[in-house]
């Protein structure tokens, strides 16, 4: 029925958590915070941008693929969501189980059990597909050193990593015994958000990576001669490469690292106004704009500097506006989630710090200094020269 879209607040029932009413009964601040909580529902579509070298035309099929999964989980999603909504009012769900409450107070109690026996077969699909990466992830780090050995050994006649699947398994075992659905989730999407931030910053320091670090630096070293006028526009001449430098140097790159580390900090100031602040205050607003202003100059600054010539087989296009846009708005969704989630995920985090400066920084294989022996002299004698 469509009119449990334009139900007025006045129709609602008493004691019933309703909002406002009407189509957004929660507002826009309710869209995203639902948002936030149901990222990870998207999760996975990126799996797509690993399969580069096994495509045959890359520049095109990943894109248009990781655009054709982003419509259809959306299509999936958005004709649920729809159909669930008008079979019954958004504050007459049932949070743990929409669908079979759904439809057993419609009276279709045969398709309550098929939708039930259904979700229970995709809940097991989805348990394998998780579980099934996580061991050899583990298995993965612990061979590099990053985790502890003992999670590295493989079974003998299986050839897979039992300790590590043992771990895994339990641990996650224990995180549902202890955390709510509700909880979970808001991890899951937590991490999620970050971790794609963290990717869109990737994107940005490397687009404007310096390629060849002997390049000669096209910056000329200032003098004390020189004035303050022609100082400030040699700094202006740098931020915005108005000297149209093709190739960055590593004075370029070191600049767009700078650059996207103030990006990110505007980025934090931006959504936490948006976020917390009353938007009714003029100085807010004021506010609001003047950090707006300066993510725009600065995106526009990262820019202008010299692209990386390396011939990837996908690029992301519109960079820095693309990853900027991703910044910001993750950012946006991480700061919508309650502030135990924040504190959960803290505590989780440490672990992981305490785990990688107490243990996996010190036994990483990449730490690991070999030494080759070069002969040396008229009578074959050596010297130990550590490698490089």
């Amino acid at each position: 029925d469509p009119e449990n879209w334009k139900i007025k607040k006045e129709d609602i029932p008493p004691g019933v958590e309703g909002g406002e009413g009407g189509f957004l009964p929660f507002g826009f601040a309710g869209v995203m915070a639902g948002a936030a909580k149901c990222f990870y529902g998207f999760v996975g579509f990126d799996c797509v941008a690993t399969t580069g070298e096994e495509a045959k035309n890359p520049h095109r099929s990943i894109p248009l693929s990781i655009i054709l999964s982003l419509i259809i989980i959306f299509l999936s999603y958005f004709g649920t969501s729809t159909v669930l909504t008008m079979m019954l009012p958004y504050y007459a769900q049932d949070l743990n189980a929409p669908f079979p409450y759904a439809f057993e107070v419609l009276g279709w109690t045969v398709i309550k059990w098929i939708v039930t026996i259904g979700a229970i077969f995709a809940l097991t699909t989805s348990l394998m597909g998780s579980m099934f990466p996580l061991p050899r992830i583990l298995y993965a780090m612990a061979n590099d050193g990053l985790l502890f050995k003992v999670l590295a050994k493989v079974h003998p006649k299986t050839q897979t990593p039992m300790i590590a699947t043992i771990v895994s398994g339990v641990l996650a075992g224990i995180m549902a015994i202890i955390f709510d659905l509700q909880q979970l989730i808001e991890m899951l999407s937590i991490g999620t958000l970050l971790a794609y931030t963290i990717v869109a910053i990737c994107i940005l320091l490397l687009r404007y990576q310096d390629e060849d670090s002997s390049q000669m630096e096209s910056n000329v070293p200032e003098t004390a001669n020189q004035g303050l006028s022609s100082r400030l526009v040699k700094k202006i001449s740098n931020l915005f490469n108005l000297r149209g430098i093709k190739y960055p140097t590593s004075a370029t790159s070191r600049l767009v690292r700078k650059k996207t580390i103030l990006f990110c900090l505007l980025c934090i100031g931006f959504d936490a106004i948006l976020s917390f602040g009353d938007l009714d205050e003029v100085y807010l607003i004021v506010l609001l704009c003047i950090f707006g202003v300066l993510m725009i100059i600065t995106l526009i600054a990262i820019g202008r500097q010299p692209n990386s010539q390396i011939d990837l087989f996908f690029k992301v296009p519109l960079v820095p506006l693309v990853p900027g846009l991703s910044i910001v708005i993750n950012i946006y969704l991480m700061l919508m989630l309650e502030v135990y989630t924040w504190i959960r995920f803290g505590v989780w985090m440490a672990i992981g710090f305490l785990i990688y400066f107490g243990y996996g920084i010190r036994n990483s294989t990449a730490n690991v200094k070999t030494d080759k022996t070069i002969p040396i002299g008229d009578h074959g004698s050596s010297s130990t020269i550590p490698a490089e």
